[in-house]
Protein backbone atom coordinates (compact mmCIF):
# COMPACT_ATOMS: atom_id res chain seq x y z
CA UNK A 1 0.00 0.00 0.00
CA UNK A 2 2.17 2.88 -1.38
CA UNK A 3 5.00 3.90 0.47
CA UNK A 4 4.14 4.65 3.80
CA UNK A 5 3.98 2.19 5.93
CA UNK A 6 1.09 1.95 8.90
CA UNK A 7 1.74 1.23 12.35
CA UNK A 8 0.87 1.04 16.29
CA UNK A 9 2.35 2.06 19.48
CA UNK A 10 2.61 -0.42 22.42
CA UNK A 11 4.10 0.42 25.98
CA UNK A 12 6.44 -2.24 27.51
CA UNK A 13 3.28 -4.22 29.51
CA UNK A 14 0.94 -4.26 26.20
CA UNK A 15 3.76 -6.15 24.04
CA UNK A 16 1.52 -9.25 24.01
CA UNK A 17 0.20 -11.50 21.07
CA UNK A 18 -3.03 -10.41 21.55
CA UNK A 19 -1.63 -6.81 20.87
CA UNK A 20 0.18 -8.07 18.46
CA UNK A 21 -2.42 -9.68 16.39
CA UNK A 22 -4.77 -6.24 17.15
CA UNK A 23 -1.95 -4.37 15.27
CA UNK A 24 -2.40 -6.93 12.34
CA UNK A 25 -6.29 -7.28 12.33
CA UNK A 26 -6.37 -3.17 12.17
CA UNK A 27 -4.10 -3.47 9.01
CA UNK A 28 -0.63 -2.48 10.77
CA UNK A 29 2.39 -3.84 8.96
CA UNK A 30 4.58 -1.92 11.52
CA UNK A 31 5.01 -1.56 15.22
CA UNK A 32 6.60 1.55 17.23
CA UNK A 33 7.69 0.15 20.79
CA UNK A 34 8.53 1.52 24.06
CA UNK A 35 10.25 -0.65 26.16
CA UNK A 36 11.09 1.71 29.15
CA UNK A 37 8.87 0.40 31.63
CA UNK A 38 7.48 3.53 32.86
CA UNK A 39 5.91 2.64 35.56
CA UNK A 40 8.17 -0.43 36.71
CA UNK A 41 10.43 -1.08 39.67
CA UNK A 42 13.32 -0.97 37.44
CA UNK A 43 12.94 2.91 37.33
CA UNK A 44 11.52 4.16 40.97
CA UNK A 45 14.11 1.92 42.51
CA UNK A 46 16.30 4.79 42.53
CA UNK A 47 14.45 6.38 45.18
CA UNK A 48 15.27 3.71 47.90
CA UNK A 49 17.44 5.82 50.14
CA UNK A 50 19.33 2.65 51.36
CA UNK A 51 20.47 2.14 47.52
CA UNK A 52 24.84 3.06 46.90
CA UNK A 53 24.84 5.26 44.56
CA UNK A 54 28.45 5.36 44.10
CA UNK A 55 28.34 1.36 42.71
CA UNK A 56 27.23 1.02 38.91
CA UNK A 57 23.75 1.85 37.80
CA UNK A 58 21.79 -1.59 37.07
CA UNK A 59 20.56 -2.33 33.43
CA UNK A 60 17.61 -3.73 32.44
CA UNK A 61 17.55 -7.23 30.88
CA UNK A 62 15.36 -5.52 28.29
CA UNK A 63 17.96 -4.15 26.04
CA UNK A 64 20.30 -7.58 26.44
CA UNK A 65 20.41 -8.32 22.59
CA UNK A 66 18.94 -11.57 22.75
CA UNK A 67 15.58 -10.21 24.25
CA UNK A 68 15.35 -7.52 21.09
CA UNK A 69 15.61 -10.32 18.64
CA UNK A 70 13.41 -12.34 20.31
CA UNK A 71 10.85 -9.52 20.56
CA UNK A 72 11.70 -8.67 16.90
CA UNK A 73 10.92 -12.75 15.70
CA UNK A 74 8.18 -12.64 18.20
CA UNK A 75 6.31 -9.61 16.05
CA UNK A 76 7.40 -11.24 12.97
CA UNK A 77 5.83 -14.03 13.79
CA UNK A 78 2.39 -12.09 13.73
CA UNK A 79 3.30 -10.67 10.11
CA UNK A 80 4.83 -7.33 11.76
CA UNK A 81 7.83 -5.77 12.02
CA UNK A 82 9.21 -3.48 14.42
CA UNK A 83 10.27 -0.20 13.21
CA UNK A 84 11.49 1.98 15.72
CA UNK A 85 11.99 1.85 19.61
CA UNK A 86 11.10 4.75 21.21
CA UNK A 87 12.76 6.81 24.61
CA UNK A 88 15.95 5.65 26.27
CA UNK A 89 14.52 4.89 30.32
CA UNK A 90 15.59 8.18 32.18
CA UNK A 91 17.43 5.47 34.91
CA UNK A 92 19.84 5.11 31.59
CA UNK A 93 20.94 8.46 30.81
CA UNK A 94 20.36 10.81 33.32
CA UNK A 95 23.95 12.27 33.53
CA UNK A 96 24.03 12.53 29.64
CA UNK A 97 21.08 15.10 30.12
CA UNK A 98 22.20 16.70 33.05
CA UNK A 99 25.97 16.28 32.07
CA UNK A 100 26.90 14.84 35.31
CA UNK A 101 29.77 12.30 36.67
CA UNK A 102 28.16 9.19 35.29
CA UNK A 103 27.76 10.21 31.82
CA UNK A 104 30.50 8.53 29.89
CA UNK A 105 29.31 5.00 32.05
CA UNK A 106 25.87 5.62 30.51
CA UNK A 107 26.78 6.65 27.41
CA UNK A 108 28.72 3.26 26.48
CA UNK A 109 25.51 1.77 27.80
CA UNK A 110 23.24 4.34 25.15
CA UNK A 111 25.68 2.62 22.89
CA UNK A 112 25.24 -0.95 23.54
CA UNK A 113 21.39 -0.48 23.19
CA UNK A 114 21.49 1.15 19.72
CA UNK A 115 24.20 -2.11 18.27
CA UNK A 116 21.78 -4.38 19.85
CA UNK A 117 19.06 -2.51 17.97
CA UNK A 118 20.59 -2.38 14.75
CA UNK A 119 21.27 -6.57 14.98
CA UNK A 120 17.53 -7.01 15.49
CA UNK A 121 16.67 -5.13 12.34
CA UNK A 122 15.27 -2.41 14.04
CA UNK A 123 16.08 1.04 12.10
CA UNK A 124 14.77 3.75 14.69
CA UNK A 125 15.13 4.82 18.07
CA UNK A 126 13.15 7.87 18.70
CA UNK A 127 14.69 9.82 21.64
CA UNK A 128 13.33 13.26 23.58
CA UNK A 129 16.54 15.48 24.95
CA UNK A 130 14.54 17.38 27.93
CA UNK A 131 15.18 17.83 31.08
CA UNK A 132 11.22 18.34 31.90
CA UNK A 133 10.12 15.75 29.61
CA UNK A 134 6.28 15.20 28.31
CA UNK A 135 4.54 17.12 31.97
CA UNK A 136 1.34 19.10 32.79
CA UNK A 137 -1.24 17.66 30.14
CA UNK A 138 -4.69 17.08 31.84
CA UNK A 139 -7.16 14.80 30.95
CA UNK A 140 -10.68 16.45 29.86
CA UNK A 141 -13.57 15.58 27.56
CA UNK A 142 -12.34 17.13 25.14
CA UNK A 143 -13.13 15.22 21.92
CA UNK A 144 -16.30 14.93 19.80
CA UNK A 145 -18.95 13.61 21.79
CA UNK A 146 -17.07 13.87 24.95
CA UNK A 147 -14.35 11.63 24.56
CA UNK A 148 -11.57 11.38 26.93
CA UNK A 149 -8.76 13.28 25.36
CA UNK A 150 -5.70 14.53 26.25
CA UNK A 151 -5.22 18.75 27.12
CA UNK A 152 -3.09 21.39 27.95
CA UNK A 153 -3.82 24.67 29.78
CA UNK A 154 -0.74 26.19 31.24
CA UNK A 155 -3.28 28.28 33.33
CA UNK A 156 -4.04 25.48 35.33
CA UNK A 157 -0.78 24.41 36.03
CA UNK A 158 2.25 25.63 37.97
CA UNK A 159 4.50 25.35 34.85
CA UNK A 160 7.57 26.73 36.02
CA UNK A 161 7.75 24.68 39.28
CA UNK A 162 11.16 23.60 39.45
CA UNK A 163 12.58 19.96 39.63
CA UNK A 164 13.77 18.20 41.82
CA UNK A 165 17.11 16.26 41.99
CA UNK A 166 17.32 13.24 41.70
CA UNK A 167 14.43 13.50 39.23
CA UNK A 168 14.58 14.00 35.56
CA UNK A 169 11.81 13.48 32.78
CA UNK A 170 8.97 13.29 35.53
CA UNK A 171 10.73 9.82 36.71
CA UNK A 172 12.78 9.24 39.81
CA UNK A 173 16.92 8.05 38.97
CA UNK A 174 18.07 9.08 43.07
CA UNK A 175 17.14 10.03 46.21
CA UNK A 176 15.42 13.35 46.78
CA UNK A 177 17.08 15.59 49.36
CA UNK A 178 14.54 19.01 49.00
CA UNK A 179 16.22 20.11 46.89
CA UNK A 180 16.13 21.37 42.81
CA UNK A 181 18.33 20.86 39.76
CA UNK A 182 19.74 24.69 38.97
CA UNK A 183 18.50 26.00 35.87
CA UNK A 184 20.82 25.77 32.41
CA UNK A 185 20.55 27.92 29.79
CA UNK A 186 19.66 27.18 26.62
CA UNK A 187 22.95 27.20 25.23
CA UNK A 188 24.22 24.86 27.36
CA UNK A 189 21.06 22.05 26.64
CA UNK A 190 22.15 22.56 22.87
CA UNK A 191 25.41 21.91 23.54
CA UNK A 192 24.93 18.75 25.71
CA UNK A 193 22.72 17.70 22.55
CA UNK A 194 25.24 18.29 19.81
CA UNK A 195 27.98 16.13 22.42
CA UNK A 196 25.57 13.03 22.15
CA UNK A 197 24.93 13.22 18.94
CA UNK A 198 28.77 13.59 17.82
CA UNK A 199 29.51 10.43 20.01
CA UNK A 200 26.16 8.53 18.79
CA UNK A 201 25.54 9.33 15.49
CA UNK A 202 29.00 7.33 14.32
CA UNK A 203 27.78 4.37 16.49
CA UNK A 204 24.16 4.60 14.93
CA UNK A 205 25.24 4.49 11.31
CA UNK A 206 27.54 1.58 11.90
CA UNK A 207 24.12 -0.17 13.32
CA UNK A 208 22.08 1.04 10.60
CA UNK A 209 19.88 2.88 12.83
CA UNK A 210 17.83 6.42 12.95
CA UNK A 211 18.28 8.38 16.05
CA UNK A 212 15.09 10.08 15.52
CA UNK A 213 14.63 13.62 17.89
CA UNK A 214 11.22 14.40 19.38
CA UNK A 215 10.32 17.80 19.64
CA UNK A 216 9.09 18.95 23.00
CA UNK A 217 5.33 19.00 24.21
CA UNK A 218 4.09 20.88 25.29
CA UNK A 219 6.22 22.93 23.05
CA UNK A 220 6.73 26.04 25.42
CA UNK A 221 9.85 27.95 25.34
CA UNK A 222 10.74 27.12 29.13
CA UNK A 223 9.15 24.51 31.13
CA UNK A 224 10.19 23.86 34.97
CA UNK A 225 12.60 26.34 34.59
CA UNK A 226 14.38 24.81 32.68
CA UNK A 227 14.92 25.49 28.47
CA UNK A 228 13.14 22.72 25.69
CA UNK A 229 14.91 22.84 22.49
CA UNK A 230 12.37 22.28 19.65
CA UNK A 231 9.45 24.57 20.83
CA UNK A 232 9.14 25.92 17.56
CA UNK A 233 9.33 23.39 13.82
CA UNK A 234 12.28 25.64 12.82
CA UNK A 235 14.65 24.19 15.15
CA UNK A 236 14.30 20.73 13.93
CA UNK A 237 16.62 22.50 11.01
CA UNK A 238 18.71 23.58 13.98
CA UNK A 239 19.14 19.61 15.04
CA UNK A 240 19.45 18.34 10.96
CA UNK A 241 22.27 20.95 10.71
CA UNK A 242 24.51 19.24 13.81
CA UNK A 243 25.32 16.66 11.64
CA UNK A 244 24.64 15.90 7.79
CA UNK A 245 24.78 12.03 9.22
CA UNK A 246 21.47 10.47 7.40
CA UNK A 247 21.19 8.63 10.98
CA UNK A 248 20.46 12.42 12.19
CA UNK A 249 16.34 12.42 11.71
CA UNK A 250 13.42 13.74 12.98
CA UNK A 251 10.77 11.90 15.14
CA UNK A 252 7.96 14.03 13.24
CA UNK A 253 5.12 14.41 15.74
CA UNK A 254 2.21 16.16 14.06
CA UNK A 255 0.27 17.22 16.91
CA UNK A 256 3.34 18.55 19.01
CA UNK A 257 4.35 20.65 15.47
CA UNK A 258 0.92 21.91 15.20
CA UNK A 259 0.61 23.00 18.83
CA UNK A 260 4.02 25.39 18.39
CA UNK A 261 2.81 29.11 18.17
CA UNK A 262 4.41 29.40 14.81
CA UNK A 263 3.19 25.89 14.07
CA UNK A 264 2.55 25.47 10.38
CA UNK A 265 2.40 21.39 9.63
CA UNK A 266 2.75 22.00 6.02
CA UNK A 267 5.67 24.39 5.85
CA UNK A 268 7.20 21.78 8.12
CA UNK A 269 5.88 18.14 5.86
CA UNK A 270 7.76 20.14 3.39
CA UNK A 271 10.89 21.35 4.93
CA UNK A 272 11.79 18.32 6.33
CA UNK A 273 10.30 15.31 4.11
CA UNK A 274 11.78 17.01 1.26
CA UNK A 275 15.45 16.83 3.05
CA UNK A 276 14.53 12.89 3.81
CA UNK A 277 14.76 13.66 7.36
CA UNK A 278 11.77 12.20 8.66
CA UNK A 279 12.39 8.91 10.34
CA UNK A 280 8.77 7.90 11.76
CA UNK A 281 5.72 10.17 12.43
CA UNK A 282 3.12 10.92 15.27
CA UNK A 283 0.33 11.05 13.45
CA UNK A 284 -1.99 13.05 15.69
CA UNK A 285 -4.72 15.90 15.44
CA UNK A 286 -5.25 18.71 17.93
CA UNK A 287 -7.32 21.91 18.64
CA UNK A 288 -5.50 25.26 19.64
CA UNK A 289 -1.95 26.37 20.33
CA UNK A 290 -0.08 26.49 23.58
CA UNK A 291 -0.42 27.49 26.20
CA UNK A 292 -4.19 26.53 25.57
CA UNK A 293 -4.85 22.72 22.96
CA UNK A 294 -6.86 19.64 23.13
CA UNK A 295 -5.74 16.62 21.53
CA UNK A 296 -8.75 15.37 19.41
CA UNK A 297 -10.12 12.87 17.11
CA UNK A 298 -8.11 12.33 14.28
CA UNK A 299 -10.75 13.65 11.74
CA UNK A 300 -12.09 16.94 13.53
CA UNK A 301 -8.90 18.80 14.54
CA UNK A 302 -6.90 22.12 13.20
CA UNK A 303 -4.75 19.62 10.71
CA UNK A 304 -5.93 19.20 7.44
CA UNK A 305 -5.12 15.37 7.74
CA UNK A 306 -5.99 14.23 4.00
CA UNK A 307 -3.44 17.48 3.15
CA UNK A 308 -0.38 16.09 5.63
CA UNK A 309 -0.34 13.12 4.28
CA UNK A 310 -0.95 13.93 0.22
CA UNK A 311 2.39 16.18 1.09
CA UNK A 312 4.36 13.32 2.65
CA UNK A 313 2.99 11.38 -0.31
CA UNK A 314 5.28 14.18 -2.54
CA UNK A 315 7.94 13.83 -1.19
CA UNK A 316 8.00 10.36 -1.18
CA UNK A 317 8.27 9.73 2.58
CA UNK A 318 8.70 6.08 3.08
CA UNK A 319 8.88 5.44 6.92
CA UNK A 320 5.91 4.79 9.39
CA UNK A 321 3.41 6.55 11.05
CA UNK A 322 1.40 5.59 13.75
CA UNK A 323 -1.59 6.96 16.13
CA UNK A 324 -0.07 7.91 18.76
CA UNK A 325 -2.35 8.55 21.39
CA UNK A 326 -5.83 9.23 20.60
CA UNK A 327 -9.27 10.14 22.53
CA UNK A 328 -10.76 6.81 24.00
CA UNK A 329 -14.53 5.74 23.14
CA UNK A 330 -16.79 5.68 25.56
CA UNK A 331 -17.01 1.99 25.56
CA UNK A 332 -15.47 -1.49 26.68
CA UNK A 333 -12.08 -1.35 25.96
CA UNK A 334 -11.73 2.47 25.29
CA UNK A 335 -8.01 2.51 24.26
CA UNK A 336 -8.86 -0.10 21.61
CA UNK A 337 -11.77 1.44 20.08
CA UNK A 338 -9.76 4.49 19.99
CA UNK A 339 -6.82 3.26 18.19
CA UNK A 340 -9.26 1.59 15.81
CA UNK A 341 -10.90 4.13 14.75
CA UNK A 342 -7.69 6.34 13.90
CA UNK A 343 -5.60 2.95 12.21
CA UNK A 344 -9.25 2.86 9.95
CA UNK A 345 -9.03 6.41 9.35
CA UNK A 346 -5.42 6.08 7.92
CA UNK A 347 -5.87 3.09 6.10
CA UNK A 348 -8.48 4.23 4.11
CA UNK A 349 -6.71 8.04 3.82
CA UNK A 350 -3.80 5.84 2.40
CA UNK A 351 -5.27 3.27 -0.01
CA UNK A 352 -7.01 6.86 -1.02
CA UNK A 353 -3.65 7.44 -2.30
CA UNK A 354 -3.04 4.51 -3.83
CA UNK A 355 -6.08 4.98 -5.84
CA UNK A 356 -5.46 8.21 -7.12
CA UNK A 357 -8.13 9.76 -4.68
CA UNK A 358 -6.52 11.70 -3.00
CA UNK A 359 -3.61 13.21 -5.17
CA UNK A 360 0.16 12.89 -5.00
CA UNK A 361 1.24 16.07 -6.11
CA UNK A 362 0.57 19.54 -7.11
CA UNK A 363 -0.86 20.30 -3.63
CA UNK A 364 -0.82 24.22 -2.58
Amino acid sequence: MGNIKLGLGLYRHMLTDENFAFARQCGCTHLIVHLTNYYSEQIVTATDENRNYGEAFEKDPIWQVDNIVGLQKKARDHGLEIYGIENFSPADWYDVLLDGPRRDEQMAFLKEIIRNVGKAGIKAFGYNFSLAGVWGHQKKNAARGGAQSTSFDASEITWDAPIPRGEIWNMSYGPKDGTFHDPVSSEALWDRLERFLSEMLPVAEQAGVSLALHPDDPPLENLRQMPRLVYQPDYYQRVIDISSSLSNKLEFCMGSVQEMSRGDIYSAIRQYAKQKRISYIHFRNVKGKVPRYDEVFVDEGDIDMFKALALLNEYEFDGVMIPDHTPELSCPGPWYAGMAFALGYMRAALQMIDKGILPHSSVE
